[in-house]
C-alpha cells in the first residue's frame, strides 16, 4: 500500500474544504487557526499539490483540491462508520457533545444521577457552539440548540422552554418595573445566539419596538444570566438554563411568567445507526427522563 498522508492533516483539509474557512475549521476541531494552516501546508507539501488558493478575500479550493475532496470524503465517511461499528462492539464509552450553556447550567448538575445509574458507562462530554460533525466518528450524540434543520439525522426535542425577561429582585425594585414599556428605559442584555430575541418579545407583549442597541451582548446564555444576576440589566433568557439562578433567588421574572415565549430549542441529535449502541440508548432514556422531570416542575 502506498504511504498515506497524516490522518490529522486529512481531517483538517476536509474541515477547511467544507467550512471554506481556516478559522471555522479550527473552532470545529478545537485547534488554533495557525495549527490548521500548518496541517494544510504539510499536506500540500506531501502531495506536491496546491489544495487551496488564498487571497485577501479568504480561501477557496483549487481545482485539484475539489477533485481530492470528492475522492476523500467517501473514504473518511467509511472510516467514521467503521469506527462507529468498532465502538459498538468493543467498548462502553459514550461521547456526548452539548451546547455550552445547557451543559453548564442544566446537564452538569444532573450527571451524577446518570453516573450512579450506569457506572459501567464511561462518559466523555464536550461543549461548544459548533455542532458535531458525525462523519468524523468522534461523537455519539449531540445536544444541539437552535432551529432543527439537520437533515439525515434523528432529531428529538427535549423540553419546552419559557423565555422571559429576568433580572435581580433589587434591580426590579430600584427601577419599579411593572410594565413592558418600562424595559426600554433600563439596560437590556442581548444574547446573540438565542432563538428568541428582544424584537420577538416586544412584538408579543408590547406595541413598542425593541431598541437597536443594548447595554451588553453575550454569546453564551450563562454569561447573560450572570450579568442579570449582578444587576447589570435585564436578560431575555430561558427559565430552564436559568433554573439555578431562579432557585437561589438571584434572578426573578420581571413581569411574571405570563410574559414568556414558549419554544422548543434544545434537541438530542444523532445518526440513526448510533441508537443501536447500548450506551447511547441508556443515555437517551435517562436524558428524556430528566427532561420530562424538568417539564413537570415547570407546570407544577
Amino acid at each position: 500500500m502506498a504511504a498515506l498522508p497524516s490522518m490529522p492533516n486529512l481531517v483538517a483539509f476536509e474541515a477547511v474544504a467544507r467550512r471554506r474557512s481556516f478559522a471555522l475549521a479550527a473552532a470545529e476541531l478545537h485547534l488554533t487557526a495557525s495549527a490548521i494552516s500548518h496541517q494544510i501546508a504539510r499536506l500540500e507539501a506531501d502531495l506536491d499539490i496546491r489544495l487551496f488558493e488564498r487571497s485577501a478575500h479568504g480561501v477557496r479550493m483549487s481545482p485539484a483540491g475539489e477533485h481530492y475532496l470528492s475522492r476523500l470524503s467517501g473514504a473518511l465517511a467509511a472510516i467514521a462508520a467503521a469506527t462507529d461499528d468498532m465502538r459498538q462492539g468493543v467498548s462502553n464509552n459514550l461521547y456526548v457533545h452539548c451546547s455550552p450553556s445547557l451543559a453548564t447550567q442544566w446537564l452538569m448538575p444532573r450527571l451524577h444521577l446518570f453516573a450512579q445509574a450506569h457506572p459501567d458507562i464511561s462518559l466523555n462530554l464536550s461543549a461548544a457552539h459548533n455542532h458535531s460533525d458525525f462523519a468524523l466518528g468522534q461523537v455519539d450524540l449531540d445536544i444541539r440548540y437552535g432551529v432543527p434543520q439537520w437533515p439525515n439525522l434523528v432529531v428529538e426535542p427535549l423540553f419546552e422552554e419559557r423565555i422571559v425577561p429576568l433580572t435581580s429582585a433589587a434591580f426590579i425594585r430600584r427601577h419599579r418595573l411593572k410594565r413592558a414599556e418600562q424595559l426600554l428605559n433600563v439596560p437590556l442584555i442581548q444574547s446573540n445566539v438565542s432563538v428568541v430575541q428582544w424584537s420577538d418579545w416586544f412584538a408579543a407583549f408590547s406595541d413598542k419596538r425593541a431598541p437597536d442597541r443594548f447595554a451588553l451582548r453575550f454569546d453564551r446564555a450563562h454569561m447573560s444570566l450572570d450579568a442579570a444576576a449582578q444587576g447589570l440589566g435585564v436578560a431575555l433568557e430561558s427559565t430552564t438554563t436559568g433554573s439555578k439562578h431562579l432557585a437561589e433567588g438571584k434572578l426573578r421574572p420581571v413581569l411574571g411568567m405570563d410574559k414568556c415565549i414558549r419554544v422548543k430549542a434544545h434537541f438530542a441529535v444523532y445518526p440513526a445507526r448510533h441508537a443501536k449502541r447500548p450506551p447511547v440508548e441508556a443515555f437517551l432514556a435517562w436524558l428524556h427522563g430528566e427532561a420530562a422531570a424538568t417539564s413537570s416542575l415547570k407546570s407544577a
